[in-house]
This record gives C-alpha cells, structure tokens and sequence, in this order.
C-alpha cells in the first residue's frame, strides 16, 4: 500500500475482506484538506482494484468524524486552485458512489459539511448517538455545492434540505435517522460493530452481480442531481475567491463571531 499521512488504510482485523479505511487528522478535526482528499482516492481505487478486498468501511481514529473542508487552505486558493481542489474532490466522490464493493460509513463524533457529503457518498451509514451532522457552509461564506446542495433534496426532501442548508443548524443522529439522511443509529460504543455486522450481513448475503448493478442503477439519480456539477465547480470556486468568504473564514477561524452583512435582491435597478 501506498505511505498515507491523513488516513489510516489495512484490512480489518476481524475480517480480511475487508479494507478499513480511517480518517487520521485529529489535531485538525479530519479537515478535507487536497492531501487527504487525494490519499482518499488512491485508498478507494486500490480497495477497488484488489481482487481480495469485498467491501470497504469508511471510519475515523478521531473524536471528530470529519469538519469538512480545510477553511486555512482553501481561503488561501486562487479561482484556478479552488476548481482542481474541487475537480479532485467530485472524483474521489464519484469512485464511492461507482465502486461495485459495499461502502459502509461508521460516522463517531460531528460529521459535517464535505464531511455530511463524504459519508452519503458511501452505499450505507451507521452513526453513533452522539453524531451530529449538517451543512454549516453558509455560516462561513461557502456554497455547500461539493454535493449537499444538489443531493439533499432527493434525500430528505425539499423543505428539510432547504432548513438544513440555508440555517447551518446541524441534526443529532436521532433526528438525521428520522430524516432518512443516514440508516441507523447505535450506542457511541456498538458503532463499530454495528457497522462490521452491516456490512458482512451484505457480503455473506448478497449476490455481487446483482448488488453491483443495483448501485450502478442508483447512481441515476446521483447523475441527475450532479449533471452541472462543473458550474457547481466553477461558481465555488470564484465565492472562495472573494472578500467575503475569506472574511468570514478568518471570523471564523478567530472568535467565530461573524460580523452581520446586508442581503442583496436580484432584481435590476429601477430606472
């Protein structure tokens, strides 16, 4: 296996099928900085690839599952290195959605923007009760377009999506269950297991065939709601590239007291 420093990738020790693969960044949260978000690809495609590995579960080594995007790098890129963080990062996401290997999401601790898009990528999530998850990009000036914007709607419906993205507020896991945001909620301490056990339960059950096509089959609806995934791209990058968004990142990466701004309409002057 290829040297990682943001991920802890090995077979399970309890079962050789399959590849775990942790986020390994505690000290920053498991922010999705272009390293991780790379070592995330080449993790995935190598699991992918193996003929020996079944499936893949999708965990952390940290109290935080995944605090989404790296607000200290990115407020940093240009227009053109906001589009190849993103480019990068719709591909990584896209080989979760595509891979024919069962993708199971054990989700500890907060699991919020790129990170809540990270986790819903995968086929199924097991979420401990103390899990709390969202999209708090609007509070810091981001888009939550890497996924989120286009896919909640379909998930949880119109009105919840619109709450969950347009307030920051984030969900318990009692509430993103009700929601049909994620699949099941377990003790802090039974995430683990709960989540091995769900996805052997797919590996000694179900045919490979017809799982596969099953999943490539649901991808339609990832296709159709990602279709101007570019524009999406493309717009995120030019908001990360603004006054505002670096603004609010360094509020936010200071007190997080954020200071109020005036709401602009969309209609031309009247003459």
């Amino acid at each position: 296996m290829p040297e990682y420093k943001r991920i802890l990738v090995a077979d399970h020790p309890d079962d050789d099928r399959i590849r775990s693969i942790n986020l390994d960044n505690p000290e920053r949260n498991n922010v999705l900085d272009e390293r991780m978000v790379l070592e995330l690809y080449a993790a995935i495609e190598d699991a992918d690839r193996e003929a020996d590995v079944d499936g893949i579960l999708l965990g952390t080594t940290a109290e935080t599952f995944c605090a989404g995007a790296d607000l200290t790098e990115i407020k940093e890129h240009d227009v053109e290195d906001g589009g190849r963080f993103l480019t990068g990062y719709f591909e990584m996401m896209d080989l979760l959605r595509e891979t024919g290997k069962p993708v199971v999401a054990a989700v500890e601790g907060n699991c919020v923007a790129g990170g809540n898009e990270l986790v819903n990528a995968c086929d199924l999530i097991v979420a401990g009760e103390s899990a709390r998850f969202g999209q708090p990009e609007v509070l810091v000036g981001s888009t939550a377009a890497g996924g989120a914007l286009q896919m909640l709607p379909l998930i949880v419906g119109e009105k919840r999506a619109r709450e969950i993205l347009l307030t920051g507020d984030l969900l318990t896991a009692e509430e993103a269950e009700r929601y049909g945001l994620i699949n099941r909620v377990v003790a802090d301490d039974e995430v683990a297991a709960e989540s091995l056990a769900l996805l052997q339960q797919v590996l000694n059950r179900n045919s490979p065939q017809a799982y596969r096509v099953m999943k490539n089959v649901l991808k339609t609806w990832t296709n159709l709601s990602m279709i101007h995934s570019e524009m999406a791209r493309d717009m995120t990058a030019n908001v990360w590239a603004s006054d505002e968004f670096r603004e609010r990142a360094e509020e936010f990466l200071g007190d997080g007291d954020f200071t109020p701004r005036s709401f602009s309409g969309t209609r031309p002057k009247e003459l």
